[in-house]
């Protein structure tokens, strides 16, 4: 890439400014012992083409919207159209957050993304006794398909994409909603969002399981199935990064284990006879936006790269589109402080600033009362806006990957991609990523890392602005989301009202076929759609499944 006779006069300038670094390090010495990057990456205090000696211009960067895709999947990215501005909503009753999600797409969202409580997440209606005190606490509770239908009140669905953090109930909340598009006269060729439908990461990071790994990567090929034959605009998985860094892994460990759960997907998707250009260009990825800022740059940067690499070497795909690494970022909710938390809007900021240089697709930025309750009005809009600005104000949306060409970054993207390649060739060597779950690998990485960051902020190595320098008194926050203590009563009383108003024959009779067909290897699909539009709950078709299936219980690491 570069003449050899410049390289040679530049190894020459190099040593000499390298004594000359030297002796001004004698008078004034740098202010920490070691630069590294938060996955533990040296970095240098200059980079040059040295750096990039062997750097193969088309191999390793090439031209945006071509393999290897490094500079992004879209030719001309956010020239023609901004990322997706697709705030993460969903607290207490359907009716509360269709006023949230009304309220955000008036303030120029342009994307819908649903956060569900924590009975929906794991399969239990608002009435059981496992939902106790948790009714529409993280999010909004789903009971029904009635549920579904309140929350999308007004909004039309074929002028808004939907993006659903739900992964082991997937395929229910999936039918759910593909019913009420059918209600609403939308063509399901047309209708376009993305189910996150990632159960491996919940295993390592999350929790939010129900069945084993086996019958899970049943539902999830059943949905890649299903949809590539009915719903074919819809993203049939959104595997995700995002909830394995919150846990505490590294940049580099949230790309690898991330991939290597994807090859799963893949491979099983194959093994059930599926083409992988039926369904590749399809699958989607969700990452997080952290604090170094080059390394998520170069993190995103690598990914693509690597996952292009994957499915055309290793999977043999044929079709671009199926080698292209589409994600969504969240700006990382462990970063945000219950101290000082006015300075979380300068932390979001930067994040979201790195995953637009990063190429994203769709973008939620982290509201700055987080670190203290679920986000206020006043404190989403100012995530909102915080999107608007860097789309709209700061130039940075007017060329494609304007870090491109940047001898830090290329770099440091190569040393990414490295790490991550190994990491997945000692998932490989244990069986891939379901045998590397069962064998609590990628949880002992992801705790090892946890405990090294922890320990660096407590010893004051790694700065935390108000917890552990430049910290203030500070008063009691106000102007706090207070959510109402009664919306499990009233999800009690109307799922009361649903079972006496629903025909119970026909409930009882999709859940009896249900229950024969999760015997054999029929696609579930259409009997979860069918039991869905008889108004059977959540809880009553993950109890069906529960009893064929049984649950997943989680081993003890040591």
């Amino acid at each position: 890439m570069f003449k050899d006779e410049k390289m040679q006069e530049l190894k020459e300038k190099m040593a000499a400014w390298e004594q000359s670094l030297q002796k001004s390090l004698e008078k004034r010495p740098e202010r920490k012992p070691d630069f590294k990057t938060d996955s533990y990456i040296p970095v240098e205090t200059v980079y040059t083409p040295l750096d990039l000696e062997d750097f193969d211009y088309l191999e390793q960067l090439g031209l945006p919207g071509e393999y290897p895709f490094t500079r992004g999947v879209q030719s001309n990215l956010y020239r023609g159209r901004l990322f997706t501005m697709r705030q993460y909503a969903g607290f207490g009753s359907a009716e509360e957050t269709n006023k949230r999600f009304r309220y955000l797409l008036e303030q120029g969202q342009t994307g819908l993304s649903i956060a569900f409580d924590l009975p929906t997440q794991i399969g239990y209606d608002s009435d059981h006794s496992l939902a106790r005190g948790e009714v529409g606490k993280v999010g909004v509770a789903i009971d029904s398909l009635k549920d579904m239908e309140i929350l999308f009140d007004q909004i039309p669905l074929d002028q808004v994409t939907t993006s659903m953090t739900i992964n082991s109930p997937a395929a229910i909340i999936l039918a759910m909603y593909l019913a009420m598009a059918e209600a609403q006269g939308v063509d399901l060729k047309q209708l376009g969002g993305t189910i996150q439908n990632d159960i491996l990461k919940e295993y390592v990071a999350r929790g939010t399981y129900i069945f084993p790994p086996e019958p899970s990567m049943r539902l999830i090929t059943d949905i890649f199935a299903y949809c590539g034959e009915k719903v074919p605009s819809w993203n049939t998985i959104s595997i995700s990064g995002y909830h394995i860094r919150e846990a505490g892994s590294t940049a580099v460990q949230e790309i690898a284990f991330t991939l290597a759960n994807g090859i799963a997907y893949v491979d099983t998707a194959i093994k059930a006879g599926m083409d992988v250009d039926q369904f590749g260009p399809r699958l989607s990825f969700f990452f997080n936006a952290h604090q170094n800022f080059f390394e998520e740059i170069a993190k995103f940067r690598a990914a693509r790269r690597i996952w292009a690499k994957i499915m055309k070497e290793r999977f043999g795909a044929k079709n671009p589109r199926s080698m292209m690494l589409r994600f969504h970022t969240q700006t990382a909710g462990c970063s945000l402080t219950a101290q000082q938390p006015m300075v979380n809007i300068m932390r979001v900021a930067f994040q979201a600033l790195s995953a637009c240089l990063g190429g994203t697709q769709s973008l939620h930025t982290n509201s700055y009362d987080e670190a203290l309750a679920l986000p206020s009005e006043h404190a989403v809009l100012m995530a909102l806006r915080t999107q608007q600005v860097v789309g709209y104000e700061l130039g940075v949306t007017d060329t494609v990957d304007p870090l491109g060409g940047s001898y830090f970054v290329e770099r440091l993207t190569d040393q990414i991609e490295a790490q991550v390649f190994n990491y997945i060739d000692q998932i490989d060597k244990l069986g891939g990523a379901v045998r590397a779950i069962e064998q609590g690998f990628m949880q002992k990485e992801i705790q090892q890392s946890a405990y090294e960051y922890q320990k660096e902020v407590e010893s004051n190595q790694r700065v935390v602005i108000g917890v552990n320098k430049f910290v203030v008194q500070q008063d009691d926050p106000t102007d706090l989301l207070k959510m109402d203590p009664t919306v499990a009563e009233r999800q009690e009383e109307k799922l009361k009202k649903l079972r006496e108003e629903r025909q119970g024959q026909q409930v009882a009779e999709t859940l009896k076929k249900l229950r024969s067909a999760a015997q054999t290897d029929e696609n579930l699909m259409p009997l979860i759609l069918d039991a869905v539009k008889a108004y059977a709950t959540i809880g009553e078709i993950c109890d069906v499944l529960r009893e064929v299936f049984g649950e997943f219980q989680q081993q003890v690491l040591l």
